[in-house]
């Protein structure tokens, strides 16, 4: 039996190493060791230890195994079934962690409804525990109500929950307002290629923000003489380089404009909650942004973020490639119209309510309903931009739709280093996928899905692209170590079942 528990754990490490790319010699020079032990390690032959366990879980960032449970969560996919029914779309998980990271601006007690309870907002909130904020779930684990202290406590901080996640690089922008300097570890989250924070440092310079990089940490001092003399221009309209020019601009004494700024989804209600702190922003929606900062902010505040624009994608996604007819429910029509010209364009048949108001009173809201359609290659290529364009995060649900589409699509995921490798990732379940470059996937379709077992990809879009794959295909699929899912979904899976899928939840060690 315990030989059989080493195999099956080496298993799991050769997969998440082969996943991230790396060669036993590359794991093993991360972990310090050698690779002919790795090569034990793998095989079964070597004894482990849990400690190294988690070493090698955070030099892949995988989760091998987890304390507390059996082990890393897989599922067991029963494909080609139709879904029926209606389901419904929860709270963005990015809106979500940018108004955890905003908590931090106000003194008073902030409660969010409906917040995602996904890995993303886990670990924030670890985070935000370990430098003595308070949070708890109220109204049956609905809603969440943070309290932070009268003084954070930094050397605490939780380092391990704070590199796996991305979004602590939107710490910064507040805590610049809260203390003369302090440390935070490198930010972590999907495995997306080199992304660079200086598009960051390049606005919160301007707030008398500097960082220098050692040791897996940033070291950050403030200078409160410098403050921002003209308007801010983003190098990159990127979302948290926009949020954190927010968060910085909101306790700012004065006003800041901020240019080339997001107007996407999670900035629109980052803008929003502001505002409910006492904080005018002029240009939301807009590529500019005016901020009346308040120095000063303790109000007890009740906010609820608008509803996921790309989970919305996701389902509407799961009912084209498992042909179905299926009605989505809250979908921020807004942040998805040019996705649906584009689906239009395809051949996509669907009805659309009127619209409604999401909970925050601005988001606009309709049901779509989708139904089983012949859809043709679309003559462009699929290629994000800043809104109001294609969503980034959207993209590689078109990698499925398209395989599910007659003709060739060509789509050019120019944003991430290595995104689009993952969506290759298909041709395990049948799909036809040719790798132009990194950036770059010409998709054949129609495809005629078929079960496989795999690992999941490292990178979270592509995974549920994966996992919806794996609906459409006839068979028994499996798709190992799903924590990336888990970061950017709630009980996808239940969910999912709620409407005809047929996935099992298992854990084998």
């Amino acid at each position: 039996m315990a030989d059989d528990y080493l195999v099956r754990i080496g298993r799991l490490i050769r997969d998440a190493r082969q996943h991230r790319g790396w060669s036993q010699a590359q794991l093993a020079e991360a972990l310090g060791t050698s690779q002919s032990a790795i090569n034990r390690v793998e095989r079964g032959n070597q004894n482990i230890s849990l400690e190294m366990i988690a070493r090698i879980g955070e030099a892949l960032d995988s989760e091998i195994v987890s304390l507390g449970y059996a082990g890393p969560m897989h599922l067991r996919v029963v494909g080609g079934r139709r879904l029926s029914g209606s389901i419904d779309v929860k709270t963005s998980k990015n809106a979500c962690v940018a108004l955890l990271c905003a908590s931090l601006l106000n003194k008073g007690r902030t409660t969010l409804r409906r917040v995602a309870r996904i890995e993303e907002v886990y670990r924030l909130l670890e985070v935000l525990n370990s430098i003595g904020v308070r949070t708890r779930w109220i109204n049956d684990g609905v809603d969440l109500e943070i309290v932070p202290p009268a003084e954070l406590d930094m050397a605490s901080i939780d380092a391990d929950a704070a590199r796996r996640t991305r979004s602590i690089i939107m710490f910064l922008g507040p805590l610049l307002h809260r203390l003369g300097e302090f440390k935070l570890p490198y930010a972590g989250g999907c495995d997306l290629g080199t992304r660079t924070i200086e598009p960051h440092m390049i606005a919160l310079r301007r707030f008398g923000l500097d960082i220098a990089a050692t040791e897996g940490l940033y070291h950050a001092q403030v200078d409160r003489t410098i403050t921002p003399g003209r308007p801010i221009v983003l190098t990159e309209r990127g979302d948290t380089v926009t949020e954190n020019a927010l968060l910085a601009a909101a306790r700012h004494d004065g006003v800041t404009v901020i240019r080339n700024a997001s107007s996407n989804y999670m900035v629109q209600d980052l803008c929003f909650f502001l505002e409910a702190l006492g904080v005018e922003v002029e240009g939301i929606g807009t590529t500019t942004l005016t901020v009346h900062g308040v120095p000063d902010i303790d109000v007890d505040v009740d906010y609820s973020p608008s509803e996921d624009p790309v989970e919305a994608m996701s389902l509407l996604a799961a009912a084209v490639v498992t042909e179905s007819e299926l009605t989505v429910r809250r979908v921020p029509i807004e942040f998805l119209e040019i996705e649906l010209a584009v689906l239009e364009e395809m051949g996509l048949d669907h009805d659309r309510s009127p619209e409604y108001n999401a909970d925050n009173g601005r988001t606009r809201l309709v049901d779509l309903t989708v139904k089983p359609s012949k859809l043709e290659a679309p003559i462009d290529k699929i290629h994000p931009m800043p809104f109001p364009g294609l969503n980034i995060d959207n993209v590689p649900f078109f990698a499925a739709i398209a395989a599910s589409a007659q003709g060739q699509t060509l789509i050019h995921d120019w944003v991430y280093d290595n995104r689009a490798i993952y969506l290759t990732d298909l041709n395990r379940l049948g799909g036809r996928l040719q790798l132009l470059d990194p950036h770059r996937v010409l998709v054949d379709g129609p495809t005629r899905w078929r079960a496989a077992e795999m690992m999941c990809p490292p990178a979270l879009r592509p995974a549920v692209v994966v996992l919806l794959a794996m609906m459409a295909a006839e068979g028994t699929s499996v798709l190992r170590n799903v924590y990336v899912i888990n970061r950017g979904y709630e009980d996808l899976a239940a969910r999912l079942n709620s409407v005809g899928a047929q996935i099992e939840i298992f854990r084998d060690i």
